[in-house]
């Protein structure tokens, strides 16, 4: 059954690539379909691949190869929430060890543009613990690039 809502995301020529991707990198993710223009459109040729159909971490999405009107911006990104520092490591190395670009606060983009938020647990539970832990925790935070779990705990536990 195919869900009723599902995000769209638009490439210029490698949605199967990028889909196949985060199907390698992230676990309960699946490329599911791929479907081929039936023929030549404005920036394509019959046979291309026109949309893929996949998830991340069991949400829908379906890769578009649009062209290249029109680009990802962080005003979309996939928080992936992290258990621990090896799991935080794991996926951000993945993104970025791969043609991506690290950014600021745990953000880092894809070699295809699209941002993602590799964000710890242990980040937004300080966070929402408020006060001082929060405060701490956040401007923690807003010296990295890559969450430091460690830090953001110590960061946590120290004193007003």
């Amino acid at each position: 059954m195919k869900p009723k809502n599902t995000i769209c995301l638009w490439y210029n020529q490698d949605a199967l690539e990028a889909a196949q991707f985060y199907a390698a990198t992230f676990p309960n993710s699946e490329v599911t379909a791929v479907h081929r223009a039936p023929a030549d459109y404005p920036n394509g040729k019959a046979g291309d691949v026109l949309t893929v159909e996949f998830t991340v971490l069991g949400v829908a999405c379906l890769g578009l190869n649009g062209g290249p009107a029109f680009k990802h911006s962080e005003a979309f990104s996939f928080q992936i929430a992290t258990d621990d520092q090896a799991e935080t490591d794991r996926y951000w190395h993945a993104i970025v060890a791969h043609g991506g670009q690290e950014s600021a606060c745990g953000w880092c983009r894809d070699r295809w543009g699209l941002s993602w938020q590799i964000t710890p647990r242990a980040l937004t539970d300080a966070l929402a613990a408020g006060g001082g832990e929060a405060r701490r925790a956040f401007e923690a935070m807003m010296t990295m690039t890559k969450i430091d779990v460690t830090a953001i705990e110590a960061a946590r536990r120290g004193s007003d």
